[in-house]
């Protein structure tokens, strides 16, 4: 239980005692200890003290008395027994008028407040020595309170002036508390002057405390100052008694902090290696799909290397530059090139006619292995030249699939043309399909665009330019192999199937069957052909006869003269053990479109798709 020396309550807890002390005496009854002038707070009483009086007398008092010069009346007021202090004197109106300690009375001047003395305006040297000595006290006992904050020291108890009440009223002030210590106050006056004590000279030890600390003050105050000074850590919240605890607590943290940088510069090392690797890594990836993408590019004709013109003019020039071919020679074919390319129509070049001819007469005469044998239509072999070798076999079996419709009466009425167009009007004549809508997505993988590249073209392009052309095309797609050996013996059914629907009839058919049925177009991976008959042999097994258009001319010749065709046929004729790649794809042709066949064919165009087999 703590008690208060003033008044003698009792309250319970040390900060309780503390607000006492700082409501009921310290803030509600203020008066100037020299001149009993009223004040409205405490920084105000400490701010009169020091600019009214500084070099008034002051004699301190035991912890018992108090050491302010004057006594103010009680609450009541007209009390004649009104308790005297030491170094003041009761004038006939209840004021008390502060004396020196020599006895002679003082009086106020109101122009500023100050006391001065009634007596001969020289004073003796021992009573200025009297006025600072006590000055310097008054002055460092004010200071000291207001440093420690400590309500129950006896310091801040003598310089709490007791009396009555202020004759004004006392506005209510707001309570100000240090960041640093318990400390509570309303003047942020004394709360400014309290916490620059906390902040100067933080690296000084306790003695160096001790040494700034006033003589007067007791071993309670400096023991409340050295408590108010506690040194908190910037990293963490612990609370050291001095500066070298303090330092050295410090000092762990940063060598804590030390050992997560290690560590994290190097986990920053191993993130900044792995992320180089990544990037290496995406790089490596980037120019390799590059290079792939140039290689088709390259494959496909896309790279921009020129179409057809261009291949054929620098081939005729490699001739020129090797002796192969004359300068005047090459000027006579570059102008039959021009003349070509501006009629669109096939110089012949490559052309060689006659062969299913030659092929029926070989098969009535020579053969006695085959069971039946059926040929297509007339059709002329193109082969391919300098200007489309390694890309326009596409091309070529168009050609050879054109030359035998023109040669069918049941086409004439679709085919204007009497001539099988070239290459690059081929390529004219697909993009012209494409803009009446017939496979768009087709169309989008080349970007719209033919002429001029050395773009292959597939079995969707073939359909796609037959529809244009009123020509009914069905595209059938071999997807996956049907026989041993990874063979496709249901694409040798359907073939058989095809050539038959022209002698359906119950009569035993001929050896030789002589249709009137256009070639076939096979495609598969890298490369197509034209299939132009089929045979079946006594022992029931199926060959397809194929034009390829990268024989040469020369080689297709052989199948027109008697003694070289029995060993040209060779080349032509394919097994089911020949035909062992993973998809084949077969383009039909089979009539004539009607206009609103043809409109129908190209609106399903938009999602073409094939006739899966099996």
């Amino acid at each position: 239980m703590l008690t208060c020396d003033i008044c003698r309550e009792e309250v319970m807890l040390e900060e309780d005692m503390k607000t006492h002390l700082l409501l009921s005496h310290l803030e509600s009854d203020l008066r100037c200890p020299l001149c009993c002038r009223s004040a409205a707070s405490y920084d105000e009483l400490c701010f009169h003290v020091t600019s009214a009086h500084p070099e008034e007398p002051q004699r301190a008092q035991g912890p018992d008395h108090l050491t302010s010069g004057c006594s103010a009346p009680n609450a009541g007021g007209g009390d004649s027994k009104r308790p005297r202090t030491s170094g003041s004197t009761w004038d006939t109106d209840g004021e008390a008028t502060p004396t020196c300690s020599s006895g002679r009375p003082t009086q106020t001047d109101t122009s500023d407040g100050r006391c001065s003395s009634r007596g001969p305006e020289t004073r003796p040297e021992s009573a200025g020595s009297c006025n600072e000595d006590r000055n310097e006290t008054t002055s460092e006992q004010l200071r000291s309170s207001s440093r420690k904050g400590d309500a129950n020291s006896p310091n801040l108890t003598s310089t709490v002036p007791v009396g009555p009440p202020l004759t004004r009223p006392v506005l209510p002030e707001r309570l100000l508390s240090c960041p640093m210590c318990d400390l509570v106050c309303s003047s942020s006056f004394i709360l400014q002057e309290h916490v620059e004590l906390h902040l100067q000279d933080q690296g000084s030890d306790e003695g160096s405390l001790q040494d700034t600390c006033s003589p007067a003050m007791t071993s309670a105050e400096a023991s409340c100052l050295s408590g108010a000074r506690s040194f908190k850590c910037p990293m963490c919240s612990s609370v050291c008694s001095d500066s070298s605890s303090l330092q050295e607590h410090v000092e762990l943290h940063l060598d804590q902090g030390a050992a997560v940088d290690g560590a994290g510069s190097s986990d920053l090392r191993l993130a900044t290696q792995l992320q180089q690797e990544e990037q290496r890594r995406r790089r490596e990836e980037a120019q390799q799909e590059r290079e792939e993408f140039r290689k088709l590019q390259k494959q496909f004709g896309l790279d921009g290397r020129g179409g057809y013109r261009r291949q054929m003019e620098r081939t005729m020039e490699r001739a020129v530059a090797r002796g192969l071919l004359a300068p005047a020679d090459f000027h006579c074919k570059r102008a039959e090139l021009m003349e070509s390319l501006s009629s669109g129509a096939d110089d012949g070049g490559t052309r060689t006619q006659g062969v299913l001819r030659s092929l029926s007469d070989f098969y009535q005469t020579e053969v006695r292995d085959c069971v039946h044998v059926w040929l297509s239509a007339d059709t002329d072999h193109y082969c391919s030249s300098g200007g489309d070798k390694g890309w326009g076999c596409g091309y070529r079996n168009l050609q050879m699939m054109l030359s035998s419709l023109q040669s069918l009466d049941a086409y004439t009425p679709v085919l204007q043309e009497r001539t099988v167009p070239s290459i690059p009007r081929l390529q004219s004549m697909i993009e012209e399909a494409w803009k009446e809508g017939l496979d768009p997505h087709g169309a989008s993988h080349f970007d719209q665009r033919l002429q001029g590249t050395r773009a292959w073209i597939g079995a969707t392009e073939i359909y796609s330019l037959l529809t244009s052309l009123r020509i009914r095309a069905r595209i059938m797609d071999f997807h996956q192999p049907t026989g041993p050996g990874d063979t496709h013996p249901c694409l040798f059914d359907w073939v058989k199937q095809y050539f038959c629907q022209s002698s359906r009839s119950s009569r035993l058919p001929p050896r030789l069957i002589q249709t009137s049925l256009p070639p076939l177009y096979l495609q598969h991976q890298g490369h197509s052909r034209s299939i132009v008959g089929l045979e079946q042999r006594k022992n029931g097994s199926l060959c397809l006869l194929l034009l390829d258009p990268g024989s040469s001319s020369s080689d297709t010749g052989k199948l027109l003269s008697r003694d070289t065709i029995s060993t040209a046929i060779r080349q032509i004729r394919k097994f089911p053990r020949s035909l062992k790649n993973k998809q084949y794809q077969v383009v039909a042709a089979e009539g004539v479109l009607s206009a609103d066949e043809r409109q129908i064919s190209i609106l399903n165009s938009r999602t073409l798709r094939a006739e899966r087999i099996p």
